[in-house]
């Protein structure tokens, strides 16, 4: 059975319960399996040797999202060996109809609506909604998390500055 951590974050000030562990600077992230928009499998090991910048959104479809997707992706394009990945419960459909209108045609938007295998594994997976909570994770390129940021309020920014220097020290 997954964890399940109470009280976790809030969602418009809601508490919120979490499913799956925390996952804290240190550890080796944890293996998972989400859809490309053409609903072909993808896993953390797709991108081994590389720094992951994992950006977690609720739904591209929002305000914050939107944003959260786009500065992530345009900050990182000066990152060289940097892979964003965003990440959220949207249908792999959806999610490229919204790439295809934001002009993001290249950005790596994975949809985890099948299986909820990064929710629980990142510990992101809010349980009575079944979306992701707003959250960053930084994986170095052997697999280790070198940064993490919960949002605490899911309907706030995370703190882009923070997780973009995180990356760069990674590489």
């Amino acid at each position: 059975m997954a964890t399940k951590r109470e009280a976790a974050i809030t969602f418009k000030g809601n508490a919120k319960t979490l499913v799956g562990p925390e996952i804290k600077v240190g550890d080796k992230a944890p293996a998972f399996t989400v859809l490309a928009n053409d609903l072909s499998p993808v896993t953390l090991a797709d991108s081994k040797g590389a720094v992951r910048l994992i950006s977690v959104v609720p739904s591209v479809d929002t305000g914050v999202c939107d944003l959260q997707t786009r500065k992530f992706n345009e900050e990182a394009a000066n990152l060289n060996g940097v892979e964003v990945l965003t990440i959220s419960m949207d249908l792999p459909f959806a999610q490229k109809r919204w790439c295809g209108a934001a002009g993001l045609e290249n950005a790596k938007v994975l949809s985890d609506h099948r299986e909820a295998s990064f929710g629980t594994a990142f510990g992101v997976l809010i349980e009575d909604m079944r979306l992701l909570a707003r959250a960053v994770f930084v994986v170095d390129a052997n697999d280790t998390v070198t940064y993490v940021e919960y949002v605490p309020e899911a309907t706030n920014h995370p703190n882009y500055e923070a997780a973009l220097e995180a990356a760069k020290k990674a590489l």
